[in-house]
């Protein structure tokens, strides 16, 4: 219980990232947070019994630079929504093409990089989408929305009372 994720929000009651339990317990026992949603249970010291927070808020506020989101082959796919981007397939079963092949002077960005399949991806092979007669379902932009706070998957389902206090 003890390892349970906590969502800690800023002061403006935006979030800021994911503790564990006992860190929020010592934030919120120095005064420097509050509880607003209530988890599942309690822990239990010699003296004392507290509530697992679920959310806490911080009750100062915290500047910091929005992070930008990296180019990782986990970002690609995510931008993507795990569907190839030649055949509309989905799955996690995915690999990184480059639109405009590495080797002909195809940067390595945002904009030239999708998902695919490892079917289409030979298929494509070291030449282009005209050049192999493919057409992408979507032209590979940067995210939209790169300065959200991104929570993993997993999270999402399990804490069903952190959804008031996460972006859609």
């Amino acid at each position: 219980m003890i390892n349970f994720p906590v969502l800690v929000l800023n002061q403006t009651y935006e979030p800021l990232s994911i503790c564990r339990v006992r860190r929020a317990l010592v934030l919120m026992q120095q005064d420097k947070a509050e509880m607003l949603e209530n988890g599942v249970g309690f822990v239990h010291s010699a003296r004392q019994t507290f509530p697992i927070p679920s959310v806490i808020k911080i009750a100062y506020m915290v500047k910091r630079p929005r992070p930008q989101r990296k180019l990782t082959r986990f970002e690609i796919f995510n931008r993507d929504r795990f569907t190839c981007q030649y055949c509309g397939k989905q799955t996690h079963q995915l690999t990184i093409d480059h639109v405009i092949p590495r080797y002909r002077g195809g940067p390595h960005t945002w904009e030239n990089m999708v998902s695919a399949c490892s079917a289409c991806n030979r298929r494509k092979a070291g030449r282009t989408p005209k050049e192999a007669g493919m057409r992408l379902l979507h032209p590979p932009n940067p995210p939209r929305d790169k300065h959200r706070f991104y929570v993993p998957h997993n999270y999402r389902q399990i804490r069903q009372e952190w959804q008031k206090y996460l972006p859609q």
